[in-house]
């Protein structure tokens, strides 16, 4: 059904930015009269770096590596922990003109094999500890123009691998800033690869500060006097925002944690460093829950948390309020649009919804037959905004698919009220049509999350042996609790249509995912295929 294409989302002016423009120089530039501000703190050892010796140290590594014969548009992959030597690194090369390749630390040899293969880069900085999760990629590659070794290792290991601290050490000389554009291409992320292969997405310069301006000030309210943390890794679109351009952009500080969070971690560092805003993903709020040493609520100084990753059951966010005092901000963004375009705000929440347009971008929704669906139909999350990536490096016919002119396709099925607020109703290729009518995997799951005896759930499609799909649900208990297939099934059919209760379910010690917490609904399908 075609409807009027009514948009329900604010359009303030888009931020300007002169043609001109290094987006590391910038962010520098930004905080040059809070010198002694500290910028970044290794919550692991309670190591600090200031505004002023991020812009030296920065400056240096830029120098360091136009001196060993890295041109701009040259490529250096990043796969570094979240330590204060990151940002130095990832803004040193963009002050250079060279672009940083940030990849995720938890991955195997060879998928690290993989992108150095794809992105061809020219240089590596990896932390020590991962260090030997590369040797055999750097046996089976060209020799890289320079390896340099990371996290406080100050002696050069050998005559191919470097020292960043040594590097660092070096007399500062001559501020190097490249003559970017602000459509140069400024950065890679990969995707997370919760669909399949991960895929090298460029973005420009302009990006991070358009999200800085559209989200994280927009939406948050990000300013000086905040203190951020953010269980997202920098390597992630998410982390990225959330810990360096978003606080940079203002001069706020951020707590940076090189190891993987747990929840007693996570307790540990709010109650220690009181950060003001908190950045998870919902399977880390669902165990943050389920700690039994929880703080109170007054042992806290949060003022927002926010939610990306997957959708956020409605059940989590109304106890972490209960239990805080404090909101979260459920939104949705993607590696593609480097941020989240789409969210709740504060005084606006809507807990089981995504909430509304983050002002300065545009949405709609599009059904099978191409046209615009009306309020309350489901349908393809599309989006039209600043921070839209350029490109798949190498992947000409995904990237003509998901960026189709001035929308980029999410592959996310959405409906919208008539308000203006979006409700999550699964990824477009893991939408189940049973008996033909569309059910969306999401509120099944978020159903039987309402059990009490339910840590995380997870729902895909099931051929029965008449070779009909049916709903078939993995669940993971938490720790000390049980429950039967029955009990919960009937939970199910208790509170939804019948047709969508699971005809099967799978207890699992966990589910699997990717780093940033979304579940890999794809491998819970091939399982069962086996």
């Amino acid at each position: 059904m075609q409807t009027s294409t009514a948009d329900h989302s604010v359009k303030p002016p888009l931020v300007t930015i002169p043609r001109h423009y290094n987006a590391a120089h910038d962010l520098l530039m930004r905080n040059l009269d809070r010198p002694n501000k500290t910028a970044f703190i290794n919550a692991s050892n309670g190591d600090k770096l200031s505004f002023s010796e991020l812009d030296q140290q920065a400056h240096i590594f830029a120098t360091y590596l136009r001196s060993h014969g890295f041109m701009p548009e040259s490529r250096v992959m990043l796969a570094m922990l979240d330590t204060p030597q990151w940002p130095v690194v990832f803004l040193g090369c963009i002050l250079a003109g060279v672009v940083p390749v940030a990849v995720n630390t938890m991955l195997t040899s060879s998928e690290f094999e993989y992108m150095l293969r794809d992105s061809r880069a020219q240089g590596l900085v990896v932390s020590n500890s991962l260090l030997a999760a590369f040797e055999i990629p750097m046996k089976n590659l060209p020799p890289l123009r320079a390896v340099i070794v990371a996290d406080n290792v100050e002696a050069d290991r050998n005559d191919a691998h470097s020292s960043l601290e040594t590097i660092l050490k070096s007399p500062s000389g001559e501020k190097l800033v490249n003559d970017s554009c602000a459509d140069d291409v400024c950065f890679w992320l990969y995707s997370s690869g919760s669909t399949g292969a991960p895929k090298g997405t460029l973005h420009l310069h302009s990006h991070m500060l358009q999200t800085a301006e559209l989200y994280g000030r927009g939406v948050l309210g990000i300013g000086e006097s905040d203190v951020t943390y953010s269980a997202a890794k920098l390597f992630f679109a998410y982390g990225l925002g959330n810990g360096l351009s978003f606080p940079m952009s203002v001069g706020a500080t951020t707590l940076l944690l090189p190891g993987r969070p747990t929840a007693q971690q996570v307790f540990q560092l709010l109650e220690k460093y009181q950060p003001s805003i908190f950045y998870g993903v919902p399977t880390l709020y669902a165990s943050l829950l389920a700690e039994p040493n929880k703080p109170l609520s007054n042992q806290l100084k949060l003022r927002l948390c926010a939610s990306a990753g997957e959708p956020l059951p409605a059940e989590i966010g109304k106890k972490w309020r209960a239990q805080f005092d404090c909101d979260i901000l459920d939104g949705i963004g993607s590696t593609e649009m480097l941020h989240i375009f789409l969210s709740n705000t504060p005084g606006r929440v809507r807990y089981g919804s995504t909430g509304q347009a983050v002002p300065g971008y545009r949405l709609r929704i599009v059904g099978d037959d191409g046209l615009e669906c009306a309020d309350g139909e489901i349908g393809e999350l599309q989006i039209n905004g600043p921070s839209a990536a350029l490109m798949y490096w190498n992947n000409r016919e995904k990237t003509k698919t998901t960026f189709a002119g001035e929308w980029t396709r999410s592959g996310d099925k959405y409906t919208r009220s008539a308000d203006g607020y979006y409700t999550y109703g699964g990824r477009s290729d893991d939408m189940l049509k049973v008996g033909g009518i569309y059910v969306s995997p999401f509120e099944v799951e978020a159903c039987l999350m309402t059990h009490s005896a339910i840590l995380e759930a997870a729902v895909i499609g099931v051929m029965d042996k008449d070779q009909l799909i049916k709903p078939k649900a993995y669940v993971v208990l938490k720790s000390g609790h049980s429950a039967s297939q029955e009990e919960l099934k009937l939970h199910v059919k208790q509170q939804l249509a019948p047709y969508k209760y699971p005809r099967w379910i799978e207890f699992l010690s966990k589910l699997p995912k990717t780093a940033t917490g979304k579940i890999q609904r794809f491998k819970l399908r091939q399982s069962d295929q086996k």
